[in-house]
């Protein structure tokens, strides 16, 4: 992703910061869970959204045989290591050891990132290692 297109994936998601926590949303100013944080950039930043996003369970401790969620992004996005993510990058966050990722948000620099977090809404806050060390995959918002 050249840095034009890091920082307007970086200025889209910061417009929604404030947007209260709804499950399954996504509307800025309005509503939206993690997922639909993403969602709300990639039609800002890309356009339509290539497909529905079925309904999906909250719990962060589900396990599995397959990454629903990472499997959803590389059909869409270019995957890059977790060492490698820069600042516009969408992130999976695996919240409990052994479950699935199910926790997404956008790098916003080097040491911050963008989410939606339930009772806060969507946040800004430090990529601490406690944050760091949860990132299972990364991907890069593509071209238009």
């Amino acid at each position: 992703m050249n840095a034009a297109k890091q920082h307007r994936v970086i200025k889209v998601a910061r417009s929604w910061l404030g947007t209260p926590y709804h499950d399954q949303a996504s509307l800025c100013g309005v509503g939206c869970d993690c997922l639909g944080l993403a969602r709300g950039v990639w039609r800002e930043v890309v356009g339509p959204e290539p497909f529905p996003i079925p309904p999906y369970s909250r719990d962060w401790g589900e396990t599995g045989p397959r990454e629903v969620l990472a499997e959803g992004a590389r059909r869409m996005m270019p995957e890059i290591a977790p060492a490698d993510v820069v600042p516009g990058a969408l992130v999976l966050f695996r919240m409990m050891p052994r479950a699935i990722a199910k926790h997404v948000g956008i790098l916003t620099g080097p040491d911050a990132f963008l989410h939606a977090y339930e009772r806060l809404g969507v946040i800004e806050e430090p990529l601490t290692p406690s944050w760091r060390r949860r990132i299972a995959f990364a991907f890069m918002f593509p071209q238009r």
